[in-house]
C-alpha cells in the first residue's frame, strides 16, 4: 500500500488542510478499533493503558531527540502550558515579564495573559509584515523577562520564527524559552536542544497524523526539579497508584506536569500516527512538503496573487497563505468542489503533507482560477516577502 493509499479521503477529495487536522489514515482508524476491542475484551486494563501512555512518551521523545523523562503526556498544548505557568510566582519575583509575539496561537497568549492576575506582565512583540524580526525581540526582552513564549510557525500566515536567535537573546538576558511547535511537528525534524529552547509543547492533531486529545510538554531535565506546578492530577504524582490523599508528591520527572486520567483512546491514535511518520522519515516528509509548497508559491506568483507567507523557504513552514477579499466564501467554494482548505484572518491557508502530490496543487489552482474574484492580486509595487 502506497502512502497515499493509506488515506481513504484522497480517493474523492483534495485535502490540503493538514495545519488544522491531518487526514485520517487506515492505521489511525484501526487504532480506535483496537482500543474498543481491548476495552471490550479486557474490561478495564489500566496496566495496559498506562504502558501505552509510556510508549507514547517514548515515541514522542524519540521524535524530538530528548530523554523520555523530559516529556509530559498531556491532553492538549494548553494543558502543558497551563501546568508550566502554574509553577511561577510572579508576585514575589523581580522577573515577572512574559514576552510573546503577535503570531502566537490564541490559547498560548491567553494563558499568559491569565497570569496577569497573578502579577505577570505580558509584552507582545509586534509583527512586521508577516514575521517578527529578531531586532524587535532584542528590544522587548530585558532583565525583567522570566520567559519568552514563541511559536515555531505561525498558524495565521505560515511565517517561521528564527527560534535559535530568539533563544540566544532570551538566555543572554537570563530568561527561559517556551516553544509552541504544533505547526511544525511531523512536517520537519524539530529538536528542542538544537533550537536552544527550554520547554516545548506540541500535539499529534496536525502533521503527526493522529487525532485531538493527545499532546506533550518537553521540559529540560535540569529545570524540572525546581518547578513545582499547582495544576496537578494523580498522573503527576511520583507513584500514580499510591492514591495518597494526605500529600502532594510530584514525580521527579517531567511527568509532574501531567494531570488526571490520560486520554486513552487518543493515545492509541497518537501511537499509530507517530509510528506512520517515523516509518516514512521526517527528512523525506520535509523534502516532499518543500516541493509542494514551492509549487504553490510559483503557481500563485504566475497568477500574480498576493502570497502572504514569506516566500523564502527558510522563513515559512508547511503552511502557505494567500490573501482573499472574502475568505469565508472562498473556503466554502473550494469545499463545494471537494478541495479542503481553511482560513485565518483574511488568508486562505493551504497546507500539504506527505500524502499529497502535485496533481492536488494543480486541482487547487484549477478551482482558484474559477474563483479569481475572491482572491487579492499582488500589489503592483510589492517587494517579495523575505
Amino acid at each position: 500500500m502506497t502512502i497515499r493509499e493509506q488515506f481513504p479521503i484522497l480517493e474523492h477529495t483534495t485535502y490540503l488542510n493538514s495545519c488544522s487536522q491531518g487526514a485520517l489514515s487506515v492505521a489511525v482508524a484501526g487504532s480506535y478499533q483496537r482500543y474498543l476491542r481491548d476495552w471490550d475484551e479486557k474490561g478495564s486494563p489500566w496496566e495496559l493503558w498506562v504502558e501505552l501512555s509510556e510508549q507514547a512518551r517514548a515515541e514522542f521523545a524519540r521524535l524530538i531527540a530528548v530523554d523520555p523523562d523530559e516529556v509530559a503526556v498531556t491532553t492538549s498544548a494548553s494543558a502543558g502550558v497551563s501546568a508550566l505557568a502554574s509553577c511561577f510566582d510572579f508576585s514575589s519575583d523581580d522577573r515577572n515579564e512574559i514576552v510573546i509575539s503577535d503570531l502566537e496561537f490564541p490559547t498560548v497568549a491567553q494563558i499568559w495573559h491569565a497570569q496577569e492576575r497573578r502579577g505577570a506582565k505580558v509584552t507582545q512583540v509586534p509583527a512586521s509584515g508577516s514575521a517578527n524580526p529578531i531586532e524587535l525581540f532584542e528590544h522587548a526582552i530585558t532583565e525583567q523577562t522570566k520567559l519568552v513564549s514563541i511559536t515555531h510557525v505561525s498558524f495565521r500566515n505560515g511565517a517561521r520564527l528564527n527560534v535559535p536567535a530568539i533563544a540566544e537573546v532570551a538566555h543572554r538576558n537570563g530568561a527561559l524559552v517556551l516553544l509552541d511547535s504544533y505547526q511544525t511537528l511531523g512536517s520537519m525534524p524539530v529538536h528542542p536542544r538544537d533550537l536552544g529552547v527550554d520547554f516545548m509543547v506540541g500535539g499529534v492533531l496536525k502533521y503527526l497524523l493522529a487525532s485531538a486529545g493527545l499532546a506533550f510538554l518537553y521540559a529540560r531535565h535540569d529545570l524540572v526539579e525546581g518547578l513545582v506546578p499547582t495544576s496537578m492530577g494523580w498522573f503527576s504524582q511520583a507513584d500514580i497508584f499510591a492514591m495518597d490523599i494526605n500529600a502532594n508528591t510530584p514525580s521527579p520527572t517531567a511527568r509532574r506536569f501531567e494531570s488526571g486520567t490520560p486520554p486513552v483512546p487518543s493515545i492509541y491514535a497518537g501511537l499509530a500516527g507517530m509510528g506512520l511518520i517515523r516509518s516514512i522519515g521526517l527528512e523525506v516528509v520535509e523534502e516532499h512538503i518543500s516541493e509542494l509548497t514551492t509549487a504553490i508559491k510559483e503557481m500563485a506568483q504566475e497568477r500574480e496573487l498576493h502570497v502572504v507567507s514569506p516566500t523564502d523557504p527558510r522563513r515559512h513552514g508547511a503552511l502557505i497563505t494567500l490573501k482573499s477579499n472574502d475568505v469565508t466564501s472562498l473556503v466554502q467554494r473550494l469545499a463545494g468542489e471537494r478541495v479542503i482548505t481553511s482560513s485565518r484572518d483574511d488568508n486562505l491557508r493551504i497546507s500539504p503533507h506527505i500524502y499529497n502530490e502535485h496533481a492536488d496543487i494543480e486541482r487547487l489552482f484549477e478551482v482558484l482560477d474559477a474563483n479569481r474574484d475572491l482572491l487579492v492580486p499582488r500589489p503592483q509595487k510589492e517587494v517579495a516577502a523575505p
